[in-house]
């Protein structure tokens, strides 16, 4: 599972994960969109698996965090959402199914974890839905972009 090109390719994925956040995002409702995280989420779902995209999501939230790019909502909006996308793709083999896995995990179970989590560390008193809307819009237009990032790197070489 952790072979030297896997982890090669884990390590380009958070760099690129962190690379996208500090240059594309956009703010969304209650919270940033970062479409690139779920991108990498999608992708490395389909081309590692679901531990590899976890390992991948808590990396790039946990550098976000630190160049403060981010808040603590990154981690919960990144890593369930890698999970149910690698999950999606482990059960049925779909990249398409992994993109679902992205946004339901982060665009629904995701912004649900992430009002008590803004509650308790943030101060922020949100409603149960505040964090949807933002949380959707971003995993959406990600997940789109990594399914057709994915389909075109399952044609090269490398991933055959």
């Amino acid at each position: 599972m952790f072979t030297t090109k896997n982890m090669a390719v884990m390590s380009l994925m958070a760099a690129l994960g962190v690379l996208g956040a500090t240059f594309i995002w956009f703010p969304a409702g209650a919270a940033k969109a970062f479409p690139v995280q779920h991108a990498i989420n999608v992708a490395s779902a389909v081309l590692l698996g679901p531990g590899p995209a976890v390992i991948i999501a808590f990396l790039i939230a946990a550098v976000r965090n630190l160049l403060g790019l981010g808040t603590i909502l990154a981690f919960p909006g990144s890593m369930i959402g890698a999970l149910f996308a690698g999950y999606a793709y482990w059960k049925w083999k779909k990249a398409p199914l992994a993109a679902v896995g992205e946004m339901i995990g982060t665009g629904v179970v995701a912004s649900l974890v992430s009002v008590p989590v803004a509650n308790l560390f943030l101060g922020m008193e949100a409603a149960a839905l505040a964090f949807m809307p933002a949380f959707l819009i971003s995993s959406v237009t990600g997940a789109v972009l990594g399914w057709l990032i994915t389909v075109r790197l399952k044609k090269t070489r490398l991933f055959r």
